[in-house]
């Protein structure tokens, strides 16, 4: 561990990092998809120090006649400190050369260190879910009520949980009065058994996600955490721009279970 033991890892972090960024689309589950190429560009640094490492750790060999010349030395001199020590001189050799032998060698259970960059490897954490989203309270940012672009023709019209929320909330035009929309998200879940299409935000990575949600009526909630589409129609709900119109709420006309998508956030 003591030569090879930051070299492996190095190498085993280097590979996690390329494995979520390089060879698939896992790392859009931490961070947004701008930050890819550093990403790949610090895996793979990770991945040459390692080697330099590895080279720079690796025991040089000596020529075998320097080696006796060395062990020749060195059996002269031993005969001469005892002589000239005697029994305290043996014992101060005995306790330096295990003092020698004794500092090459770590303990083996320091190769346990290796375990998290080996499970970062092998077991890439999931994405954030509803246990975070039940974690952030009501907090929106300070936006004003006013009037809002018109939306797209054609129905139903694709928004996002963010975009879908601001409408709810805030648009003094009531754009969304009368449109069928079709939100995707995963499933949280009250304690009384009102549940949402939920979705995290984030500004750069997964550490500064924060929460939008849509409460979901008329229709069976699915299984927390699973992924859906959801189609239907606002129900208006409290004042505009106050905390009694939050969550907004969707009358569903249909409810489809989907896989999570490669991207689970939603840009802030």
């Amino acid at each position: 561990m003591r030569r090879y033991g930051p070299a492996v890892l190095l190498l085993l972090t280097g590979a996690a990092i390329l494995r979520i960024s390089l060879f698939s689309e896992l790392y859009l589950r931490y961070v947004q998809a701008g930050l890819r190429p550093y990403l790949v560009v610090s895996g793979c640094l990770l991945v040459l120090l390692a080697v330099a490492a590895a080279v720079v750790g690796r025991p040089e060999q000596e020529p075998h006649a320097e080696q006796r010349q060395h062990a020749e030395h060195g059996e002269h001199a031993g005969r001469d400190q005892q002589r000239e020590y005697g029994e305290h001189g043996e014992s101060g050799d005995y306790s330096h050369a295990h003092d020698q032998h004794g500092g090459h060698h770590s303990p083996r259970v320091a190769w346990l260190l290796t375990l998290p960059a080996l499970a970062l490897l092998l077991f890439p954490p999931p994405a954030l879910g509803s246990y975070s989203a039940e974690r952030e309270a009501a907090q929106r940012a300070a936006q004003g009520v006013g009037a809002f672009p018109a939306l797209a023709a054609g129905d139903p019209v694709e928004l996002t949980v963010a975009e879908f929320s601001s409408r709810a909330i805030y648009d003094s035009g009531r754009s969304l009065a009368g449109r069928t929309v079709r939100l995707t998200g995963f499933v949280t879940r009250d304690d009384d058994g009102t549940w949402y299409v939920t979705r995290l935000f984030v500004a750069c990575c997964a550490a500064d996600a924060t929460t939008g949600k849509v409460e979901i009526r008329g229709a069976d909630a699915p299984p927390v955490d699973a992924w859906v589409t959801v189609t239907g129609t606002w129900h208006p709900k409290g004042a505009l721009g106050t905390d009694a119109a939050w969550p907004p709420v969707l009358g569903a006309t249909s409810v489809r279970r989907i896989a999570q998508p490669a991207n689970p956030y939603e840009k802030r």
